[in-house]
């Protein structure tokens, strides 16, 4: 009975560590952090997005004498998406307006991360199957494919 409980256990947590994994989506950029996010600044704005925030984690590190890697986020969303997600469920305005980060690794490799909306929205208790989930999933590919393209 002990070694079923043990192994009850494990699968949950395994199970957890998926579910935390497929909740994101990280790509490998070639470019640097700063260039990185200055790609993604441009695709969202050639979109008809709106920027909302650009935040230097490592400058604000900086500001109180600590060390941080470079790593930047970038906030950003268009009303034509969110009103749709929102009316959806409510509670998604504490994930919108989207965002992505773009971080330096140890090994000096930039990733940009950000959460994918259906998964986000099923956390929210709102149909991830509706179409504005789907195009905030695309829209996101998008971006962030021309943010790390070469």
């Amino acid at each position: 009975m002990r070694h079923l409980l043990i192994a009850s256990i494990l699968t949950a947590l395994s199970l957890t560590g998926l579910a935390k994994a497929d909740m994101m989506i990280t790509k490998t950029s070639p470019h640097s952090v700063s260039e990185t996010m200055d790609r993604l600044t441009a695709a969202v704005e050639g979109a008809g997005a709106k920027v909302f925030a650009r935040v230097d984690h490592a400058a604000g590190a900086k500001s109180v004498e600590m060390e941080l890697r470079p790593a930047e986020m970038l906030m950003f969303g268009n009303p034509k998406l969110g009103t749709p997600a929102m009316q959806a469920a409510p509670s998604m305005g504490l994930d919108l307006p989207l965002r992505v980060l773009a971080a330096e690794g140890e090994d000096g490799t930039v990733t940009v991360t950000y959460y994918a909306p259906m998964e986000v929205a099923k956390i929210h208790g709102a149909d991830a199957d509706l179409e504005v989930f789907k195009m905030m999933t695309g829209a996101l590919d998008n971006l962030t494919n021309k943010a790390i393209a070469e």
